[in-house]
């Protein structure tokens, strides 16, 4: 695999990881972020570092961005020290921010008119599959976008889909799963607080769930979050209240009903105007909990 030049701006607990594994994969990586401690530290552990996205897309074939919505995508793309401002021609810039396809469709078209190439690649998996390039990348674009950024996406991903020739498609199935994700986190933080209120073993409730048929994905990974009572972000409940309001507006835009995740809208909308919105979001659990009057691990009131 040849040596690249990769910027990644946006170095949280996902941008940060998937720095790290492209520098383990060869690659002169730059790391930006508006946080310049998480930048020097980046730098302390053999990576470059710029303060602007327009610096660090300075001569790079590939620039990953990973920020949290389209707005902040836009801005670093087109916005104040922008990387359409320096971005060489024929680079490619590959967007990891959940959004709606349709913005996903009018960004790409808006830099492929500077001639640079656009990736819709979001991403799943978690900040420790990031850290171990182990992500799923749900990828949509050119084939001149997909051959310039392989290098980059091959050491990030352990899963590398291929959703189409354009943008937009990759955002589509990220959404799909997103609505999975949300409404199996609210159904899990339902179970588990209504199990509370029958007075139940949570672990051993957590134990017979895992291995019946009623058990998720975000059953199994998020409910030890509850039995432990650490709240810590790894998802913040606010990303949930962004994304399930996505994939409203893309239903009411379609008029496909959704109500299954409409109301896991309102579970993570309640949770969040009660404090935790930036907490873990399993944090619903807690909200369930404080509605009912019922006790969690870790509640000492």
């Amino acid at each position: 695999m040849s040596k690249q030049r990769v910027a990644v701006i946006g170095l949280g607990s996902m941008g940060y990881g998937m720095a790290v594994s492209l520098r383990r994969a060869g690659h002169d990586v730059t790391g930006c972020d508006v946080a310049a401690d998480t930048v020097k530290r980046f730098v302390a552990e053999g990576g470059r570092g710029a303060k602007s996205p327009a610096e660090a897309a300075k001569d790079a074939d590939i620039v990953v961005s990973v920020v949290v919505n389209a707005v902040q995508t836009e801005a670093i793309l087109f916005g104040a020290d922008g990387v359409a401002e320096t971005l060489p021609k024929n680079a490619v810039f590959v967007s990891s921010a959940t959004m709606d396809p349709d913005v996903a469709r009018r960004l790409a078209k808006q830099l492929e008119a500077t001639g640079r190439h656009y990736l819709d690649a979001p991403i799943s998996g978690g900040a420790q599959r990031a850290a171990q390039g182990e992500l799923t990348i749900l990828a949509s674009g050119s084939a001149a976008a997909f051959a310039r950024a392989r290098p980059a996406l091959d050491a990030m991903a352990a899963k590398l889909y291929e959703l189409g020739d354009a943008a937009g498609q990759g955002a589509a199935f990220k959404m799909i799963n997103q609505l999975l994700a949300g409404v199996h986190i609210a159904a899990a933080s339902e179970a588990m607080s209504f199990a509370a209120k029958q007075g139940l073993d949570l672990r051993k409730v957590y134990e017979v769930i895992t291995a019946s048929a009623g058990n998720s994905w975000m059953f199994e990974n998020r409910m030890p979050h509850v039995l432990d009572g650490d709240y810590t972000p790894r998802s913040a409940v606010d990303i949930f209240v962004k994304d399930l309001g996505i994939i409203q507006d893309m239903a009411r835009t379609a008029k496909f009903p959704v109500p299954v995740s409409a109301a896991a809208l309102q579970m993570f909308l309640m949770t969040s105007a009660a404090g935790m919105g930036r907490d873990d979001d399993a944090s619903v659990a807690r909200m369930y909990a404080r509605v009912t009057g019922t006790k969690l691990p870790g509640d000492n009131t």
